[in-house]
């Protein structure tokens, strides 16, 4: 029988035992923890989301109108240069109007002949057709008197019968005068033909005069209303006619901007809200605008709708007609939310469902949320989540699977990780630069 070992002996092989053990743990435990994946998380927390649209606009003019001339004339001056400022019945072009001095100096001289006729007809006129009504009567009466003398002594047989028919025809002449002279108190009267014809034509003189003032006014070309000169199409010596433009004016009214947006956004267009608008030549002076209306119809050629949008205050001095602007439109606006990037949504339902990977106890779970409002880059949670959970960002992580967190900072409109790219990145890129 063989001798037992002696107690040192068992000691140092439980310490080596022992030792070995440990590194093997060791070794498993390093290996285990180089199988486990570091992935980025962001802390979901309340914060304010703002969503916006960018879109191009351009300065749009209330009314722009051409002014021509009504005439054929030759043009004698022009009083405005582009880009003048004109007030309301400011004159802008002269054309030669001697001719039409001397047709208004003509028509005016008939009008005072017809107004003179008039006045002559219901004055002298009158008195002379009384005057001639008792001439005629008293004629008459005389021949009347004599032809009753003459039958007496035909009677008698002082006379012959022929001196009666001369007489007789002396009464007629008579009469036919009395009526000649009533016939011609009608006339001058009121109502008379005489009158009547007097008065249409002092009307028609009065007309050929007004129709002269009419061309000569024509001759000299002004501002309907309050406005700037545009264009300029005209010099003097030229001889211009109907139809041709001179001058093109944009008229003087409170200045706004047009928009095409796409229709898609549609849902989130209402009037009153509020844009910032920059011009690129003039980045560092933004001014604000709000949405002034939203056209009926959507135009089918472009997919878009037109808004219209009004200055918050007085236009800056460089604004242009025509001049394209970038305009940043506020839709809808949180004070807090609970929010998280777009980019750590991992699927996505019409409803407003989507899933996400939250950190818990070492491990990726799968969780549910509900969401809210989304901007381009972010999504407020209604439901699913709590602020100070941790939310997963990118990686192939399986949910169930063993994790190790890095937190990153985030905010709304900035990617959380360097790269990073959400569900709606195309969308996104469409939202802001699409129009």
């Amino acid at each position: 029988m063989a001798p037992s070992e002696s107690p040192p002996v068992k000691r140092r092989w439980f310490w080596i035992v022992g030792a070995a053990v440990l590194v093997a743990v060791a070794v498993v435990a390093g290996w285990l923890k180089l199988r486990v994946p570091t992935v980025d998380a962001l802390e979901v927390r309340q914060m304010p989301l703002v969503r916006t649209l960018q879109f191009s606009a351009r300065v749009a003019t209330l009314s722009r109108v051409d002014i021509g001339s009504t005439v054929t004339g030759r043009v004698a001056q022009v009083l405005v240069v582009e880009g003048a400022q004109v007030r309301s019945g400011e004159v802008l072009i002269r054309l030669e109007s001697d001719e039409l001095r001397a047709a208004l100096a003509q028509a005016v001289a008939a009008e005072h002949q017809a107004v003179a006729r008039m006045a002559g007809l219901r004055s002298s006129g009158r008195s002379a057709a009384k005057a001639g009504m008792a001439q005629a009567e008293s004629t008459l009466k005389a021949a009347q008197a004599e032809l009753a003398r003459t039958r007496q002594l035909v009677a008698q047989g002082f006379v012959s019968a022929s001196r009666l028919d001369e007489v007789q025809r002396a009464v007629d002449v008579a009469q036919a005068q009395q009526a000649a002279a009533k016939a011609q108190i009608q006339a001058n009267a009121d109502s008379g033909t005489d009158v009547v014809q007097a008065q249409a034509q002092q009307a028609q003189a009065r007309a050929a005069r007004q129709a002269a003032e009419a061309r000569l006014v024509q001759a000299s070309l002004a501002a309907p209303l309050d406005a700037r000169v545009l264009s300029r199409q005209v010099e003097p010596g030229q001889i211009v006619q109907p139809g041709k433009a001179l001058l093109s004016l944009a008229l003087a009214g409170p200045t706004q901007l047009s928009a095409q947006v796409d229709e898609r956004f549609l849902d989130q267009l209402k009037p009153g809200q509020l844009a910032t608008v920059v011009a690129d030549a003039f980045a560092g002076q933004r001014f604000a605008a709000r949405v002034l209306s939203i056209a009926p119809a959507v135009d089918a050629q472009r997919g878009a709708i037109e808004l219209k949008f009004a200055l918050e205050r007085q236009p800056p001095a460089f604004l242009r007609e025509d001049m394209t602007l970038s305009v940043e439109l506020e839709t809808a606006r949180r004070e807090q939310a609970l929010a998280l990037p777009l980019a750590a949504l991992r699927t996505q339902a019409p409803e407003g469902v989507a899933t996400v990977l939250v950190a818990r106890d070492g491990r990726a779970q799968l969780q549910t949320v509900r969401l809210g409002l989304r901007t381009l880059d972010a999504a407020e949670v209604l439901q699913g989540l709590k602020a100070g959970d941790l939310v997963l960002l990118g990686g192939n992580i399986e949910a169930g699977a063993r994790i190790r967190v890095r937190t990153v900072p985030w905010q709304p409109g900035k990617a959380a990780t360097p790269g990073a790219t959400g569900p709606d990145a195309g969308s996104a890129l469409t939202n802001a630069i699409g129009r």
